[in-house]
């Protein structure tokens, strides 16, 4: 099976910036051990400014693009110098590709990149990728391809360039509720959805909701463009890495959005 697992800075670091060293070792052996498993693995990381706050030690994250950037730049060789030490400690090499949006949408680029994934996952690679924060300004000010720092949009794309069989984004959430469960004690979890509608996205919620951009709005938008794809994707919370292995056994958890059985794709 192919499979791309997508982890958000939440789940990588603290609020301070600094590695969240037990997340992070965790992601890397649960990973480790399917691709000994004979699973091909894809890993989508953020985590690159957040880690570049904490490697500068700055007191809070900069809201200017430029620091953002900064930071980006900083924190991306953190990054890959962390997870290259802990996939080697269990003898996989990995490869980093930083992309934005317009190297998936455009024909020519996509093309190359497909080859490239084929390549390093024949290889026995296991291919690390982020947005280049540190050169993708123009999508914060002209708004076209994505907003930094969606890696939700990106993983899936990613996921359709290389015809995965499976994305599994991990946040620090449970999954889809029906209701904000940290106001609705009694709200339910949706561990199945086979079509993204436009109830669905209602309850999803706008920019500034607790779901908003950057949260549920955008894993919805990714979960469309996977299930066209005919690809599955699970959210899951990322406190718990061990739960990888059950998604990937099909089990009941989180939410997985199930893509029609014709459109099946898969390796």
């Amino acid at each position: 099976m192919r499979i791309v697992v997508k982890v958000g800075t939440s789940t990588l670091a603290y609020a301070t910036g600094r590695l969240n060293i037990r997340h992070t070792e965790q992601l890397v052996e649960v990973l480790s051990d399917l691709k000994n498993e004979g699973h091909e693995v894809i890993l989508v990381s953020s985590g690159a400014i957040g880690m570049g706050v904490g490697k500068l030690s700055l007191p809070t994250r900069p809201k200017d693009t430029s620091t953002k950037q900064a930071c980006a730049a900083v924190g991306q060789c953190e990054l890959m110098y962390t997870y290259d030490r802990l996939f080697n400690a269990y003898n996989h090499t990995v490869a980093q590709i930083l992309l934005t949006g317009e190297d998936v949408d455009a024909a020519v680029r996509a093309e190359h990149l497909h080859n490239t994934f084929e390549s390093l996952l024949e290889l026995g690679v296991i291919p690390v990728v982020n947005e280049n924060d540190s050169v993708s300004s123009a999508e914060i000010e002209t708004g076209k391809c994505k907003v930094l720092g969606d890696n939700d949009t990106l993983s899936a794309m990613v996921s359709r360039l290389c015809s995965a069989d499976l994305l599994v984004l991990l946040s620090d959430i449970d999954g889809l509720y029906d209701a904000d469960p940290r106001t609705h004690p009694d709200a339910r979890l949706i561990h199945r959805v086979d079509a993204i509608t436009p109830q669905l996205r209602a309850m999803a919620g706008g920019t500034g909701t607790w779901r908003g951009t950057g949260g549920m709005v955008t894993k919805l938008n990714a979960a469309q463009v996977a299930m066209d794809a005919g690809i599955d994707m699970v959210i899951a919370n990322g406190q718990n890495m061990e739960a990888i292995y059950d998604i990937v056994s099909g089990r009941d958890v989180g939410t997985r959005f199930a893509a029609p059985a014709g459109a099946k794709g898969g390796n």
